[in-house]
């Protein structure tokens, strides 16, 4: 891969909340145990949060929690893309059953790629470097004092006619001010997103699991001819160079 972690997340948001009652939540995390044996470690973060995952040690990691009106999965360092959809895939055809979802009850029904990579240094400057800033902005960036303390562009552009499916690329730098005024920069993760989701209830005829590999393709494609080339080589090769 062209990062040093990267991690494939599902995001299932319902309109209505899902059941809280202990029998179903337990029920519903021992399915999924039940397919995923190595995910053994249950725990509530909140009163109505509840989380089944992976032990962390291994550098690479699954995991599947509910929230009252989310349901959320993620792979960490997955051996492959198809291994992680697969464990989405999976939870996606649980759900109609196990916590009675419909798919009139979809809000929006989502798949996250996230790429971090580890720089002791200003993100924002490697950035910038790396995918540059708007024509309008080149003079700005030139300035003799003109020390970058915030570059997180981001793009939310549709992929259909009638806006329901829509992707967004976005930034997270970890650099402070107070860094980059001291130099005292820590090898914080800068991360990259990208996010395709699907708004609204699904048609009669539609599938959690299926809407959810057709979001995955076009993530899939849009990484390939676009993320790569234009974003993820240029940022892994500007590092490479400090």
């Amino acid at each position: 891969m062209f990062s040093d972690d990267y991690y494939v997340n599902m995001n299932l948001a319902t309109e209505l909340d899902l059941p809280q009652q202990r029998e179903s939540v337990l029920h519903f995390f021992e399915q999924v145990r039940r397919r995923f044996p190595s995910m053994a470690n249950f725990y509530s973060r909140e009163k109505s949060e509840f989380i089944l995952e992976e032990e962390k040690e291994r550098g690479a990691h699954q995991w599947v929690s509910t929230e009252p009106r989310r349901l959320n999965s993620g792979a960490l360092n997955p051996e492959s893309l198809e291994a992680a959809f697969e464990l989405h895939r999976t939870i996606l055809e649980l759900v109609p059953y196990e916590l009675s979802i419909t798919p009139l009850d979809c809000e929006s029904l989502s798949v996250m790629f996230g790429f971090d990579y580890g720089y002791r240094g200003n993100h924002n400057e490697i950035l910038t470097k790396a995918i540059g800033v708007a024509p309008a902005f080149e003079r700005l960036v030139n300035q003799p004092y003109g020390k970058m303390l915030s570059n997180e562009p981001s793009i939310h552009f549709a992929l259909d006619e009638d806006c329901r499916t829509q992707c967004r690329v976005s930034f997270e730098s970890r650099t402070t001010a107070y860094q980059v005024r001291t130099g005292d920069f820590s090898e914080d993760q800068l991360s990259v997103y990208m996010t395709v989701r699907r708004f609204d209830s699904l048609g009669p005829n539609e599938s959690f699991h299926e809407e959810f590999s057709r979001l995955a393709a076009l993530g899939r494609d849009l990484i390939d001819e676009f993320l790569v080339g234009s974003v993820l080589r240029p940022l892994q090769e500007a590092i490479s160079l400090h």
